[in-house]
């Protein structure tokens, strides 16, 4: 029996496991998960005294570190709160490596990424164009750089590098969530931009309390904002902060997640910023190695209604296949999830009312959002890690611990929330914070990892039921940003055209670097498939057949 044909076996089964389980009149789910565990707890060294950092770890990278083919995991930990320094095995990093059939086995050690600081988020990318990725991890006043050797372990190169975390002469120690790889100027090489939360010292923190003599995480307004970082490829392993000088450091804010894509189609790729119970941050490229912050002119500076909200995590994709990438991110109870749509020449329009995201997200807490067709029909997906930002315990209308959810497009950014019938059961209910997605079994269907506060990792195999075909593109670039990060790809299959890029950057702190993924519905080809790559190379396939991987080389001019 093959591969695929075994896992709709097990989708039938799960399907009828529901069916029994509440009842002949309950509707199939048309995506499902299924929980697997993983050897990984989060520790977040969380302390009655509260201390900001200790809300906030927990980013996750879903990539193929050895280039066998299968996609492996990586969770970032934290540390002690007082020192910042791993002292325990407790707070190590963990590297997983994928058998090909969605088991993994913790290769930590001899990868050499167990680390060493508080460490919050992660970004993949090539960035020396070897053909293996690397690991950025940013954490609390000490980011690291880790090349990949192309044996099976990493090298921290964070000072030979030149993105050592040095204090700010005007803000003091920088705390990243994580960061992003793009090529902001062209030129091949993948630059790093580094997402910074807030202005936080352990010896000055507040304290602030939940009720009379008990004290809980404070409000960010008891916070100074900082400034973004981007640090510049010189193309021989190092790098130059430019921060400065690109008009990034002018605007300081209190980011938590981060969206990058050409959003105008210009050429040239732009970079989106939700930040925490402050305006967001939006930063156009001009083509001449600066940016112009404009958030407010595009409309997404706020929400709809005009409030603060906490911006958490962010992903930008295409949610209805117009062509152009908009912007999803996530926020707690009675902020709602805003997705904006890009309507093309830098203009946004808030539709989280009318996609019914408003009144379906109202009472969530959610943390790290990813966009994907998880059921395969053409359209993405919106799956959303949940959990509340406060401790245990805190009296909320919303619980603190919460379900994770998967928001179904059901045509033209119209969703549907699934959470029980998804799989997502109370069971399984916590403080949810990162989240990555990618196919870990190779049958065709995105699964998801998430981490969770002083919580098991959790790995969640998607078994949707349903004969749907897909598409997925492994793009390599021939002479440069081998990773192809940028790369623009149109599918048209059944009639229907829809895009995705290049872009590894998704959800709170995480990563997902796998294939790019398309469902196709019942096509079982796509019809022409057009890639415009970051040189501007334009290249059409026709007649591609469907479920597999395609493997695509940049042609040569």
């Amino acid at each position: 029996m093959s591969a695929r044909n075994r896992m709709a076996g097990a989708a039938v089964l799960a399907t009828a496991v529901w069916v029994a389980a509440f009842g002949q009149k309950a509707t199939v789910s048309p995506i499902h998960f299924s929980y697997r565990a993983i050897a990984f707890r989060l520790d977040s060294c969380e302390t009655d005294r509260r201390h900001a950092p200790e809300t906030m770890a927990g980013g996750v990278a879903v990539f193929d570190f050895n280039n066998d083919g299968y996609l492996d995991i990586f969770f970032a930990n934290g540390a002690d709160i007082q020192t910042l320094k791993k002292t325990s095995a407790k707070y190590s990093n963990r590297l997983f490596q994928n058998d090909g059939k969605g088991n993994f086995k913790d290769v930590t050690e001899r990868a050499g990424l167990a680390g060493a600081g508080y460490d919050t988020g992660v970004a993949i990318g090539d960035y020396d164009n070897d053909g293996f990725e690397d690991i950025f991890v940013g954490g609390v006043h000490g980011n690291r750089l880790y090349h990949n050797n192309g044996n099976g372990s990493f090298t921290d190169v964070t000072e030979k590098a030149g993105i050592a975390t040095k204090p700010d002469p005007q803000y003091g120690p920088l705390w990243s969530v994580g960061g992003a790889w793009l090529d902001v100027n062209n030129d091949g090489r993948l630059d790093l931009f580094v997402v910074n939360y807030l202005a936080w010292n352990i010896q000055t923190e507040p304290a602030c309390e939940a009720a009379p003599g008990r004290l809980d995480y404070c409000h960010p307004k008891f916070y100074k904002a900082t400034p973004n970082q981007l640090f510049l490829n010189n193309g021989d392993g190092t790098f130059r902060d430019v921060s400065a000088e690109s008009g990034i450091r002018a605007h300081p804010g209190k980011g938590m997640g981060i969206g990058v894509a050409d959003f105008d189609l210009d050429g040239w790729m732009d970079i989106f910023v939700a930040n925490d119970k402050v305006y967001n941050s939006f930063f156009h490229n001009k083509g001449d190695g600066t940016f112009e912050e404009t958030a407010f002119r595009a409309g997404v500076a706020l929400a709809e209604d005009g409030n603060f909200i906490s911006g958490m995590g962010v992903d930008a994709r295409d949610v209805d296949n117009d062509g152009y990438p908009d912007i999803a991110l996530v926020a707690l109870d009675n902020e709602t999830f805003p997705i904006f749509r890009n309507l093309g020449k830098g203009k946004f329009a808030d539709i989280t009312a009318s996609s019914r995201m408003a009144a379906l997200s109202a009472p969530m807490a959610g943390y790290s959002p990813n966009l994907g067709d998880f059921d395969n029909d053409g359209w993405k997906d919106l799956f959303v890690s949940r959990g509340h930002v406060q401790s245990l315990g805190y009296s909320l209308q919303a619980p603190v611990e919460q379900p994770n959810t998967v928001f179904r497009n059901a045509g033209g950014a119209k969703f549907e929330a699934l959470t029980e019938r998804a799989g997502f059961g109370a069971q399984r209910a916590a403080r949810h914070r990162g989240s990555a997605i990618g196919d870990l079994n190779s049958d065709g269907r995105l699964d998801v990892v998430v981490s969770a506060l002083n919580a098991p990792g959790e790995v969640w195999i998607n078994d949707s039921p349903g004969g749907n075909h897909w598409i997925d593109f492994r793009l390599e670039g021939t002479r440069s940003n081998r990773d192809a990060i940028g790369a623009r790809i149109k599918v048209t299959a059944g009639g229907k055209t829809q895009y995705n890029e290049v872009n590894f950057a998704s959800g709170y702190a995480s990563s997902s670097a796998g294939p790019v993924h398309f469902g196709l519905g019942s096509a079982a080809s796509a019809s022409l498939v057009e890639i415009r790559w970051p040189s501007g190379t334009v290249q059409e396939l026709k007649d591609v057949s469907g479920d597999r991987v395609v493997s695509v080389k940049e042609p040569a001019r």
